[in-house]
């Protein structure tokens, strides 16, 4: 069976967007294109950075290397839609595509969720279990654990996904937001919703708030053992290895909670709209910022590419 044929009332639904004003159709088309190819080219720039140093293979930005392939993800199954509906002025998206926008988009929610509580771990052993690193933290162990964040991303969602694809929609098919998101097309539906909800909640206690709570701990782990240091400029240089993770991690949860986690009844469109491009847009746009700005190994790349080809000559 189908997804269209598992909701046979709907076909397609219009995507409202954020103003239908002409006037605005070029500077909204003109931001969030300019806004997306910034995403597209600080991220990739810190995947190609990674992957073409050596001097960068270690398990911190091998995790943010997957960091950046996914703020570009979950960020193209948005933006390109809505630019096209932005230039063409055609806000029709068909029921297919939205449930697979639907389902991608969470997947790669769901997969940072993941790397994030990774990345803690991975601060944690670092800081916390120093000694102990080069074994808990092998290349075959943080190759594992990617792979995890992956899976887990993967399967997560789906539940979501075909509860939404069963749903029926009532008479209106007009999605007030900008991409198919769940509470949305919650909202549109003539079916009890009830289900839906209770998945949201046992999913996102069972998984959320368990990669959540494997985060909180490793900070709580990580800040115990900074105050517990003798020296300042210690506490300092090792709480700056960790400052730009935790900026990203309060960034995310605090965007994350405001949009999923509340009853459906208190969903807003104007709220969630703007919610959601701190999501969707910021985040993955200060990421490689807040990364790179005050790191020392990102800044020495240059120079150690210049370094390598002057050796060869």
């Amino acid at each position: 069976m189908t997804v269209y044929e598992m909701s046979s009332n709907v076909n397609e639904f219009t995507v409202e967007g954020f103003t239908d004003s002409p006037q605005l159709r070029y500077p909204l088309f003109i931001t969030f294109l300019s806004l997306y190819l910034v995403i597209i080219l600080s991220n990739l720039t810190i995947f190609v950075s990674i992957i073409s140093d050596s001097h960068l293979h270690s398990p911190m930005y091998i995790f943010l290397c997957n960091l950046s392939v996914l703020d570009i993800s979950y960020t193209s199954t948005v933006l390109p839609k809505l630019l096209i509906m932005i230039f063409r002025q055609h806000k029709v998206i068909s029921f297919v595509e939205c449930v697979a926008q639907l389902y991608f988009f969470l997947f790669f929610a769901n997969t940072e969720i993941f790397l994030l509580a990774v990345m803690a771990y991975d601060r944690y052993v670092a800081i916390c279990r120093p000694l102990h690193y080069s074994l808990l933290m092998s290349p075959m162990c943080c190759l594992r654990l990617a792979l995890a964040t992956w899976i887990g991303g993967l399967c997560n969602p789906v539940a979501h996904v075909v509860l939404i694809a069963n749903l029926s929609f009532c008479s209106s098919h007009d999605i007030d937001h900008f991409f198919c998101d769940v509470s949305p097309l919650i909202k549109l539906s003539c079916s009890d919703t009830f289900p839906i909800e209770i998945c949201t909640y046992v999913i996102g206690i069972t998984t959320g708030a368990g990669a959540f709570m494997l985060t909180l701990l490793s900070y709580v782990s990580i800040i115990n053992t900074i105050i517990n240091m003798h020296s300042g400029t210690g506490r300092h240089k090792t709480f700056s290895t960790c400052a730009s993770h935790l900026t990203c991690v309060i960034l995310f949860y605090g965007t994350m909670i405001c949009l999923y986690i509340r009853p459906a009844a208190t969903y807003s469109p104007d709220k969630d709209k703007y919610f959601a491009l701190l999501y969707i847009v910021l985040i993955p746009m200060l990421n490689p910022l807040i990364y790179t700005l005050k790191n020392k190994d990102f800044k020495n790349v240059p120079r150690l590419n210049s370094f390598k080809i002057l050796s060869r000559d």
